[in-house]
């Protein structure tokens, strides 16, 4: 008989999953505790922008002509104990208000609601990112709680989406990382993730504590090469180096690869600074805080190139301050094919800049809404077009395929000055300078 799958908590994460279970061919039940989002899935709506999500929750979801009929929603507890024969777990862990440390209020809520409707064997699933040592003591409590005592089994299996490219992550994952303590909840995760083991995605087995420690450590590792490249630019500044060829150089060297070697304005989202953050607390709380210093100074490079881009604009305006002068900035998502606006950088220099009193105008193709409801005090175009008119200088903050497209001569008629801060080492200098602006990157003082 095959498996039924539920999933707990259906926003980014959880939708992804949701969709690309019924995918995979299982009958799939997804629970959320807010009703209007149950709604909206079940009409074959996302409440996010993720590239093929929606098309893909259409091709399943019950009640949608043509769907395969496969995906449901619901927010009754219930209803997801009678379904499911494994539970995936995939509520939100942010930051605690004021603390590094990882808020685990939502993942303990949903282990306390869901283990009471369990009355049969059954595996649950955590994938949400969560402190090394959270397994072990849920695993306890989902045992305490459920009618079914230990037969209720835990397993820890963690998510790898990357922002824009989530669907292929979850239906072709680069690895499988299965944090089990039975050779049955082995298997029946084998059986979930049949179909991309088949085409050869690597299955990972480990106790709980290394697969919670793979997500937090690959953010980390992800977050130091950002800053180190970052900090290279820094020092070409100071060098009259330039760091896009430094990256260029380095990553030729496979020890070291090219990818994250692009120097800018730094990461945000909803992941790398929060979960580097919640390592070095949890480190903090088992004793082992020396191992993680490092990461405060990852942290600290990264911040800092956000205050480094708002000097670079106050020099291209004048030096003296921002009163009165116009300031346009292209993107607001912390990275493109993507609405996601928490942290970004985009919006946190454009802000510093409003505070400091300039005027600042704010495109973004996919995240305007987003950023209107996080900063509306600052101002928002319709397109890069109308934002950058009669901007004193242009800030490309965002790297979105449209803006390395735009039409820079008819940009040029339109800006009060045509100078170019490039935040994302992402634009091509030539065509840009051909067209009359003054362009500047991070990190390329002479490019």
């Amino acid at each position: 008989m095959a498996l039924k799958i539920t999933v707990i908590g259906t926003g980014y994460l959880g939708a992804t999953h949701a969709a690309a279970m019924a995918e995979l061919g299982f009958e799939v039940l997804g629970l959320d505790i807010v009703p209007e989002k149950v709604e909206m899935l079940s009409a074959g709506r996302v409440p996010m922008y993720e590239p093929g999500l929606e098309e893909l929750l259409r091709k399943h979801v019950a009640g949608i002509e043509g769907s395969t009929g496969r995906l449901r929603f619901t927010t009754s507890w219930e209803e997801v104990g009678a379904f499911g024969d494994v539970h995936f777990v995939c509520v939100n862990t942010p930051q605690k208000h004021g603390e590094y440390a990882c808020d685990m209020s939502y993942v303990d809520s949903a282990f306390e609601s869901l283990a009471p409707q369990l009355t049969r064997p059954t595996l649950v699933v955590g994938k949400s990112t969560v402190p090394v040592g959270s397994a072990a003591r849920l695993a306890d409590r989902l045992a305490e709680l459920a009618p079914v005592g230990a037969d209720a089994e835990l397993a820890w299996n963690p998510e790898f989406l990357r922002e824009g490219f989530a669907v292929n992550d979850t239906l072709h994952p680069d690895r499988l990382v299965a944090g089990v303590r039975s050779e049955r909840a082995e298997k029946l995760l084998r059986e979930v993730y049949a179909g991309p083991i088949g085409e050869g995605s690597p299955f990972v087995v480990t106790d709980f504590p290394t697969a919670e420690l793979v997500k937090t450590s690959a953010n980390s590792f992800l977050a130091t090469k950002i800053s180190f490249i970052n900090a290279m630019a820094e020092v070409c500044e100071a060098a009259d180096g330039d760091v896009v060829k430094l990256a260029e150089a380095l990553g030729h060297d496979e020890r070291i690869g090219k990818k994250f070697l692009r120097a800018g304005v730094g990461f945000g989202g909803g992941c790398l600074p929060k979960d580097i953050r919640a390592f070095m607390a949890r480190a903090g709380e088992l004793g082992a805080d020396q191992a993680l210093t490092f990461l405060r100074e990852v942290d600290s490079i990264n911040m800092r190139r956000r205050g480094h881009m708002v000097e670079l604009a106050r020099e291209a305006v004048g030096g003296a301050s921002f009163l009165g002068k116009r300031v346009a900035v292209l993107g607001a998502t912390f990275k493109p094919d993507s609405d996601d606006v928490r942290d970004s950088p985009a919006l946190n220099v454009a802000g510093q800049i409003h505070l400091q009193g300039g005027q600042v105008t704010v495109f973004d193709p996919k995240g305007m809404d987003n950023a209107r409801r996080l900063f509306p005090t600052l101002g928002y175009a319709d397109t890069a077009l109308d934002a950058v008119r009669g901007a004193d200088v242009v800030l490309h903050l965002t790297e979105w395929r449209e803006f390395r497209e735009l039409d820079v001569v008819a940009l040029g008629e339109v800006v009060g000055e045509r100078i170019i801060l490039d935040g994302r080492n992402a634009l091509d200098p030539l065509v840009w300078r051909e067209a009359g602006w003054t362009y500047r990157a991070m990190g390329r003082p002479k490019a």
